[in-house]
């Protein structure tokens, strides 16, 4: 039986180091940023969801995209963000060399169940330098009220 030298000098050994190490390079290795399709990376633009007692508000960051390129649907209680995100390239990029590209390209679909108790008729849209924010108001139901007691 061969001596191996203890790989940590003047170190206290802990397993939870080996764990934390193996769940870094799986995290790196499932990021959506690193699958690919294709020679084309899949692309998924984050999307935050956040709730006010009047309304439910979606924003999401389409970096590098326009208005006209992104469509916002709303169908039987389903929001939907969907469009293209395309690749950049001008005359000469043939001759290039690239060591590093982290850009992501391609078609994208969010999809989102909506509660009942969204008004979808009054829902509004904005675009602003590549983010996107849907505002859909609750129904008047959905609000919420307080009952009084009445006194016998």
């Amino acid at each position: 039986m061969a001596i191996v030298k203890y790989p940590f000098r003047n170190a206290v050994y802990s397993p939870w180091r080996d764990l934390d190490e193996v769940s870094n390079r799986l995290a790196r290795l499932f990021d959506d940023s690193s699958l690919r399709r294709g020679d084309r990376a899949l692309w998924s633009p984050p999307v935050s969801v956040a709730e006010t007692a009047d309304e439910l508000i979606f924003t999401a960051e389409l970096p590098g995209l326009t208005e006209d390129q992104v469509t916002v649907e709303l169908e039987n209680d389903v929001l939907s963000i969907s469009g293209e995100k395309r690749e950049q390239r001008t005359e000469g990029d043939e001759e290039r060399d690239y060591h590093l590209w982290e850009r992501s390209y391609g078609s994208f679909r969010r999809t989102f169940s909506l509660p009942r108790a969204v008004s979808g008729a009054e829902a509004t849209a904005h675009f602003d330098k590549g983010v996107l924010e849907i505002r859909l108001p609750k129904a008047p139901e959905a609000k919420g009220r307080r009952i009084e007691i009445s006194k016998n």
